[in-house]
């Protein structure tokens, strides 16, 4: 009796190990296989890095809010200021005046309804003039959480997921505020409504909106709708009526060029007496973007110089410093200025928002033009021709 107990016990025990061992293997196993795996641990450091600089205990979060905290950016990790932006200075000011300080000293904004933070501000102009510059200057000055929405973290194949990411988006800043929910390209994801657009994109802007401004948002939240656009036209009108506050980024004039210049080349290897003005003067139409590219071309010559020597068996330590010469000559060579000295030579000045025509489109242009003329002269003549023909009695 005692030996069959005993061997009852054995093989309970042993039928017990290998459910466990199975069990174990099975959950090891899903969790290899699970898609979000590497998501959700980049998520927990994320919020351990956050936590700590905020000082707060680790926040509490879905698997949808681990997925969009792998595009949480600690302002600290953020190289950007407004000492870093040449020109702007009204739009830094006014930035700073309506968006940072209400989230830096909300107790200033806490009396009435006049004085409540903004909730929306849109920054638009042509490609290259420094607007996600300024958003990450603003996530920099202002201590906030700096939530980068990237679209395709808020697609899903399931039906429904989407909605509860772009829900996830509101509910993790409203747990890390003071924060901004950065868009960059927002036409491409806030566009206008249209008949043809997909169901899951319809729902996913009227859960944004719905949650961004809507029944149940709280006013008080220290959360902050930051966009960037080239096409704002492209927008839909409900999405800019919660842009509470737009800020145009246009062309620089010969000032801020200037100032643009000092920034890009403080801190390089430069000869003094760069004639600055003269510089911005022969950059008409440049971006920042383009004047980086400009200094970045310019970098070049010294480097160019010293592999000659060093070709020629003259021994140089290093590059020498970058000349104002260097500057004119990138300026020579740059694209960009060929096509501003012809478009100033002919006094023809394109609209902001066009596309520069390229040398091939002028060709095609200027055949259609002769031919059109052509044409016109052959039915000119043939009008003429018929009208001098003498009518038969």
């Amino acid at each position: 009796m005692r030996a069959s107990e005993s061997r009852f016990l054995q093989e309970l025990v042993l039928y017990a190990a290998s459910a466990a061992l199975s069990c174990l293997v099975l959950f090891a196993g899903l969790r290899h296989l699970d898609p979000n795996r590497a998501a959700s641990k980049k998520a927990l450091e994320q919020k351990k890095e956050i936590a700590k600089r905020l000082g707060r205990p680790l926040v509490n979060t879905t698997p949808y809010e681990d997925v969009i905290a792998c595009d949480v950016i600690n302002p600290d990790h953020i190289d950007v200021e407004f000492d870093s932006i040449g020109g702007l200075e009204h739009v830094k000011q006014a930035l700073f005046e309506l968006v940072i300080l209400p989230l830096r000293r909300p107790e200033l904004f806490a009396h009435g309804k006049l004085l409540s933070p903004q909730k929306g501000v849109l920054l638009y102009g042509p490609p290259g003039t420094g607007k996600t510059m300024l958003a990450k200057a603003i996530a920099k000055e202002s201590g906030a959480v700096f939530i980068n929405v990237r679209i395709s973290n808020l697609m899903s194949k399931w039906f429904g997921d989407a909605q509860k990411l772009v829900a996830a988006v509101f509910s993790l800043a409203y747990k890390l505020q003071p924060a901004i929910i950065f868009i960059d390209e927002v036409d491409s994801f806030l566009g206008q409504r249209r008949t043809t657009d997909h169901e899951a994109m319809t729902n996913m802007k009227t859960e944004f909106m719905s949650l961004w401004d809507g029944f149940t948002t709280d006013q008080n939240a220290r959360v902050m709708v930051l966009a960037a656009t080239n096409r704002p036209s492209e927008l839909d009108e409900a999405i800019l009526r919660r842009f509470t506050q737009t800020f145009e980024i246009g062309i620089p004039d010969q000032n801020e060029r200037a100032k643009i210049l000092k920034v890009i080349l403080k801190g390089e290897r430069v000869e003094d007496g760069i004639d600055y003005d003269y510089i911005a003067s022969l950059c008409e139409g440049f971006t920042g973007s383009d004047i980086l590219e400009l200094c970045k071309q310019a970098a070049f010559f010294p480097v160019r110089e010293l592999l000659s020597d060093e070709k020629n068996g003259k021994a140089m330590g290093r590059p020498r410093a970058l000349r104002q010469s260097d500057l004119e000559r990138a300026l020579s060579t740059s694209r960009k200025a060929r096509r501003t000295a012809t478009g100033s030579i002919s006094g023809l000045q394109s609209p902001v928002w066009a596309r520069q025509a390229e040398p091939d489109d002028d060709q095609v242009h200027s055949a259609i033009f002769e031919m059109t003329k052509l044409m016109s002269r052959i039915v000119q003549n043939s009008q003429s021709s018929e009208a001098q023909e003498p009518t038969s009695p």
